[in-house]
């Protein structure tokens, strides 16, 4: 049993809970199981939002409960409730016993054991006080509209969290973490005559608020969210058709973390409903494209010293100089699989049952400067910046909106286009990357997952990519 005295409190001493007991009410509950665990979190959560020059919300919560799983083949049994006591427990136990009639006869191995942590355990919300944060968001104001005489509307948040989770599994093997994680957004709107545009920007991590709030942390925000609304106030119609497309460094890995990233997690896969089932080993991509899902950069978004399983997070390369290698994985389909677990298993929350996420998805650099890249496009499209997307697994179709782009004409950028959108299939597209940017960024660190109705922080990144023969809808021909 390794120690994890840091959590007792809020675990055990807090709630009158014994360890022992609790320990023993788990080992019983998932004797004769593949595998599973009791998980239990307690978390507070702030939020602050600023919008037409005043104090829009403010919010304070706190949430603690647990989730107790037994999985046997593939048959999961899962109880969860946000009371922390013995009687929750126990009675937990006693439903997921249920799942042990599938017991499929192949017990997942043990835990491993890690020291590693990657982010300081800072309570984020006992920084700065109430008062000091509205302060911040009406300074932020004040600069915003002093910047330019078309600033029309600006709004900003600050949001916070400090999450203590504890699993315990059958053997009594516990591990624990504690997670801190902000996040500020600003957003600015600009109007000349009867046309208004917006530019937004966000960063974020596992830290405390001290790196974010800065004078010249927040206003470089505002000064590039108010680019962006400038850029896009001169933008012109998109054109539509076939083309050659530049996709800028960081935030761009969105379309990789959407079109791609999900693809190769572990339960698709399982399940071969991803366009990648089957193609372990086999070639998908241009030679040079490296693709990778860290969970291990410090302080990141994505990042976290152990997963929603206790498995401590990994370096996974997922696509090795263009060829398949690797999936993300949890621990049953892993083992489903005949895999290791990645340290993949993630949860929203005590009430969702883990499965296959991503932490930090991205693309190794290459050997070209962006510059070089830029000149070779006769006539294409330089997206920077994107917004909402779309994107279907099994195939790999997905559609994505570029919020700030440009047309490039003879290796020089152009104007600023306003509604270009990309179409495509993501195995496809990873065959028609031509050129890799030696320039890979992770983003700015405000990137939320979905899948099955759960969201998770996650980070992506990229380096600067030529695309040959992008389908670019527009509004133009």
């Amino acid at each position: 049993m390794s120690d994890t005295s840091n959590t007792d409190e809020l675990f055990f001493n807090r709630t009158g809970m014994d360890r022992g007991r609790i320990e023993t009410v788990v080992s019983d509950a998932l004797d004769g199981a593949d595998d599973g665990e009791l998980y239990m979190e307690y978390c507070q959560s702030e939020g602050l939002s600023f919008d037409d020059g005043r104090l829009k919300s403010a919010s304070f919560d706190t949430t603690q409960g647990f989730g107790l799983r037994s999985v046997s083949g593939e048959a999961t049994g899962y109880a969860h409730a946000s009371e922390l006591s013995e009687d929750a427990i126990s009675r937990a136990a006693d439903t997921v016993r249920a799942v042990r009639a599938g017991h499929g006869g192949t017990t997942s191995v043990g835990l491993q054991q890690t020291n590693a942590s990657l982010y300081t355990e800072t309570n984020p919300l006992g920084e700065v006080d109430f008062s000091a944060k509205v302060k911040l968001l009406e300074d932020m104001n004040d600069y915003a509209r002093s910047l330019d005489d078309r600033v029309v509307q600006f709004s900003a948040s600050i949001s916070g969290e400090w999450q203590a989770v504890k699993i315990v599994r059958k053997d009594n093997e516990c591990r624990e973490d504690i997670r801190p994680l902000v996040r500020v957004n600003v957003s600015v709107v600009c109007a000349d005559g009867d046309r208004m545009e917006a530019g937004s920007h966000g960063t974020g991590g596992r830290t405390g608020y001290a790196a974010y709030i800065e004078p010249d942390a927040w206003k470089g925000q505002i000064d590039e969210a108010l680019r962006q609304a400038l850029v896009n106030l001169d933008s012109i119609p998109a054109p539509a058709g076939e083309m050659d497309v530049v996709l800028g460094p960081g935030w761009p890995g969105i379309l990789l973390h959407e079109a791609i990233g999900h693809g190769l997690e572990g339960d698709f896969n399982r399940k071969k409903t991803s366009a990648f089932a089957g193609l372990m080993g086999e070639r998908v991509a241009s030679p040079g494209v490296t693709v990778v899902d860290d969970g291990t950069i410090n302080d990141r978004r994505g990042s976290l010293s152990i997963d929603d399983e206790g498995t401590p997070t990994s370096n996974t390369v997922l696509i090795e100089d263009g060829i398949l290698t690797g999936y993300m994985q949890d621990r049953m389909n892993a083992r489903l699989m005949g895999m290791a677990p990645t340290g993949n298993g993630r949860r929203e929350s005590f009430a969702h049952a883990p499965m296959p996420r991503m932490t930090n998805t991205y693309m190794h650099s290459g050997d070209h400067n962006p510059e070089e890249i830029l000149k070779s496009v006769k006539k294409g499209l330089y997206a920077v910046n994107f917004g909402g997307g779309q994107v279907d697994i099994t195939s790999g179709k997905f559609v994505f909106s570029a919020s700030e782009a440009y047309m490039v004409e003879n290796g020089k950028i152009g104007a600023p286009v306003k509604g270009a959108t990309l179409i495509g299939n993501g195995p496809d597209v990873l065959t028609r990357v031509k050129m890799i940017g030696n320039d890979m960024q992770l983003d700015p660190g405000v990137g939320t997952c979905g899948k099955d109705g759960q969201g998770v922080p996650v980070g992506v990144g990229q380096p600067s990519l030529l695309v040959e023969n992008i389908t670019v809808g527009g509004t133009t021909a």
